[in-house]
């Protein structure tokens, strides 16, 4: 059996865990929000159409924060046109899906969702083909008590009170030819600096997110977040981090090792970040949201036959494996590793399309990538220890990359010591070794391992527990020091709690 070491002092520590690093994100896309969180035809929903069976599900996730409404159908995106009478909403098209938006689902009935699915909301504002007037407007709809136009307007649609929302993205993918009202670097940093301002003007407590570069791969890269930021630094908050990694090849070693790419993006960008604040010879540190990360490729062949101009189309609906699923669980790790930086993540999205929750007009079920999600949302809270993982490594696209991805979070609160471990190695079992003198006691509670002899394997309706965890994984402290087996392609999660 191959051997790994994870070497751990409780006094290194990368950071606190901000537990909106486990948000989601729903966008006007697909059957996301009709037929996925919204369907009130359904004996399953509730009285305001909402589908409880979702609303269980994303419970299950403890996700804390969603982003609504876009993505990309933010750049079109009037907010008005989504309140008030349902039989007074109009239908728009959408340039961002080319689909029809009938507006029957909007802002106030997602807040509603988002309070019974007892998360807060990321709200974000259209700087693609709208300004500054429509954000402080929204804004004033949203978080005004009342006694002006628009704060009389949202409590005459029966909200008597502010919905309160206090993070604000600004605009989406900005730098993204695709994106309706894509602007250059200079363009978006001035225009996202103005709202900004007056955003704060108006609420000092909100926090706003600018839009960084749509992916590392882009050519705008590096920059675009210097030219942005050099725009805004003032008055935001966070950078936007997104990235999406696909197993086009159908070589899993090259997919697994992706990980080692969206950690050195990370990097990058929080030395831009860094770079920025030091020309400003600033004190305000800018922070990361990676409000877009996932798997993302298995639906792109059969978008490509979409009729254009209908309803809530099945768009993006990949079907995830479990390959998807270890990935999914590297990109947790890696969030994890990043936590000084990284304080807000949304995975993308959380029903329907590319979401670890499936929809039919009959049930909801649980994807592959749900678990990992799952296990790191309920149990990656606390301080992240720095975590040094001494083990072999493959080579790969994205260079050396090691089999064995790890990190370890240390709960004080819940007395509880939490591994998260992926081995990436397709054939042979691990045993790692990490010296728990420090946590001397501390015993192993449960060992979870989400693993499958066919890399391929997903979850269906038909068969929605092929993929699943159990807490049969093989570990144990002897003498202060844990040894655990990682089964060959797994995701494990070691449940350490003081006695």
């Amino acid at each position: 059996m191959k051997k790994a070491n994870i070497i751990i002092d409780k006094s290194y520590i990368v950071g606190d865990v901000d537990k909106r690093i486990y948000g989601s994100f729903i966008e006007h896309l697909g059957r996301a929000v009709y037929e996925g969180i919204y369907q009130p035809e359904l004996a399953c929903a509730d009285e305001q159409g909402l589908r409880k069976d979702t609303i269980d599900l994303v419970s299950e996730l403890n996700v804390p924060i969603v982003r609504y409404p876009g993505g990309n159908f933010v750049s079109g995106y009037r907010w008005e046109d989504t309140v008030g009478p349902k039989e007074q909403r109009p239908s728009r098209v959408d340039l961002a899906w080319n689909v029809i938006e009938t507006n029957q689902f909007g802002l106030n009935e997602f807040v509603d969702w988002a309070r019974k699915a007892k998360s807060d909301v990321m709200m974000a504002v259209n700087l693609g083909t709208r300004g500054v007037l429509e954000a402080v407007d929204v804004l004033e709809y949203c978080n005004l008590k009342g006694g002006t136009r628009l704060s009389d307007l949202r409590i005459s649609h029966g909200y008597q009170q502010p919905h309160n929302i206090k993070t604000w993205c600004l605009g989406n993918e900005m730098d993204g030819p695709w994106q309706v009202g894509h602007k250059t670097a200079t363009e978006y940093g001035r225009i996202a600096n103005e709202a900004a301002h007056a955003m704060k003007i108006l609420d000092p407590s909100i926090e706003l997110v600018a839009c960084g570069s749509s992916g590392s791969r882009m050519p705008t890269f590096g920059d675009w977040e210097n030219e942005v930021l050099s725009e805004c630094y003032e008055h935001v908050d966070y950078i936007s981090m997104h990235q999406y990694f696909g197993n086009q090849e159908n070589n899993t070693p090259d997919f697994l090792a992706s990980s080692v790419e969206m950690d050195d993006f990370i990097k990058n960008v929080v030395a831009i970040c860094d770079f920025v604040q030091g020309k400003k010879h600033g004190k305000k540190q800018i922070n990361i949201s990676f409000d877009e990360w996932n798997v993302w490729y298995h639906s792109n062949e059969q978008d490509k036959k979409l009729e254009k101009w209908v309803k809530h189309p099945h768009q993006l609906e990949d079907v995830y494996n479990f390959e998807d699923a270890l990935l999914v669980g590297s990109m947790l790790i890696t969030l994890l590793r990043h936590a000084d930086r990284v304080k807000m993540a949304c995975l993308a999205q959380l029903v329907n399309v590319i979401a670890p929750i499936m929809t039919s007009d009959t049930g909801a079920w649980r994807q592959t990538i749900f678990y990992p999600f799952m296990h790191a949302s309920n149990f990656g809270r606390g301080t992240v220890l720095n975590t040094i993982v001494k083990c072999p490594v493959y080579d790969s696209k994205y260079g050396d990359a090691p089999y064995i991805d790890s990190v370890v979070v240390d709960n004080t609160e819940a007395e509880e010591l939490v591994i998260f471990a992926v081995n990436k190695d397709l054939t042979e079992d691990f045993e790692i070794t990490l010296d728990m003198r420090q946590y001397a006691a501390y015993q192993v509670a449960e060992h979870i391992v989400l693993h499958h002899e066919d890399i391929k394997a997903e979850n269906t309706q038909s068969n929605p527990d092929n993929v699943k965890p159990h807490t049969g994984g093989a570990s144990r402290v002897e003498n202060g020091i844990l040894t655990a087996v990682l089964e060959n392609k797994s995701w494990n999660v070691i449940r350490l709690k003081k006695n």
